[in-house]
C-alpha cells in the first residue's frame, strides 16, 4: 500500500528529468551555450566568457525551469571527438545542435556532421533545436510547415546564409527566390526548429529552450525512455 501512494506522490509532484544533448562542429559556441543557461536559469552561475575552453570530453549542466530537469550533455565537436557522440544518443531525450553563423568556412562541415546525427537510429524522433550562434538575424524557420523537414531547413538556410556572404546586398533576395533552387529530398520528419541568436548574450535561448521542452514532454520518445527506465527500475 505504501508503495501505492508513494509512487503516486512521485507521479503527481516529482519533476520530469529530461536528457539534453549539445552537438555541433569545433568553436560553434556549445560550451558558450551551456555556460549561458546557466547563467539564466541559476543566476548568474555560469562562467565567464574569458574562462571557457574548448571541450574535450563531456560537460554536464544541470537546470530547473518550472516543472521540469534539464540536464545538458555538450560535447566536444572537434573532427577526432565527434565519435564519442553517439555513446549518449541512446540516453537523450532532445539534442541542441549549434551552428556558427558567423563562420561560412564551417557550414560544410556542419552540415555533414549533423546528417549523421539525424540518420542515426539511436536518435529516432528526438526533437532537435538548431541553434544558430553568433548572428544579428534574428528569428527562426517555422518547424511546423507542411512542406518543410529538419534535414530541409538546415540546408536551405545554411545556403542562405553562404549566399549572404557572397553578395554585396544581402537583403536583394527572399526566401522564397532561394527555395526555389534547392531541390532536396524529405529526409527526416522530427520536430526540429531554428532558433537565431547568440551564446554570448543570450538572444533566443529561453525562446529555444522552451520549445525543446514542449517537444520532449510530449514525445513519443520521451514516453518510451520512461518506460524502459521504469522496467529496469523493477529488475
Amino acid at each position: 500500500m505504501f508503495s501505492l501512494f508513494y509512487g503516486l506522490w512521485k507521479h503527481v509532484f516529482s519533476k520530469a528529468e529530461f536528457h539534453v544533448l549539445i552537438l555541433g562542429v569545433h568553436k560553434a559556441g556549445k560550451t558558450t551555450l551551456l555556460e549561458k543557461l546557466k547563467s539564466i536559469y541559476l543566476k548568474g552561475e555560469g562562467l565567464p566568457h574569458d574562462r571557457i575552453v574548448p571541450t574535450v570530453g563531456l560537460n554536464i549542466g544541470r537546470i530547473e525551469d518550472a516543472n521540469v530537469k534539464l540536464v545538458f550533455w555538450d560535447l566536444g565537436g572537434q573532427p577526432g571527438l565527434r565519435t564519442i557522440w553517439e555513446k549518449y544518443y541512446e540516453e537523450a531525450h532532445a539534442v541542441i545542435y549549434v551552428i556558427d553563423s558567423a563562420s561560412a568556412s564551417s557550414f560544410e562541415d556542419a552540415k555533414s556532421a549533423l546528417e549523421k546525427v539525424l540518420r542515426h537510429e539511436d536518435l529516432h524522433g528526438a526533437p532537435i533545436l538548431i541553434f544558430a550562434n553568433k548572428q544579428f538575424i534574428l528569428g527562426y524557420i517555422n518547424p511546423h510547415k507542411k512542406s518543410s523537414t529538419c534535414f530541409m531547413n538546415l540546408i536551405f538556410y545554411v545556403s542562405w546564409l553562404i549566399w549572404i556572404f557572397q553578395q554585396d546586398s544581402p537583403a536583394a533576395v527572399t526566401e522564397e527566390e532561394l527555395a526555389r533552387h534547392l531541390h532536396l529530398k524529405e529526409l527526416d520528419e522530427r520536430p526540429c526548429m531554428f532558433q537565431a541568436g547568440s551564446a554570448f548574450n543570450g538572444t533566443g535561448i529561453k525562446h529555444g529552450v522552451d520549445w525543446l521542452v514542449e517537444e520532449m514532454e510530449r514525445s513519443k520518445r520521451t514516453e518510451a525512455l520512461r518506460a524502459r527506465t521504469e522496467a529496469a527500475g523493477k529488475i
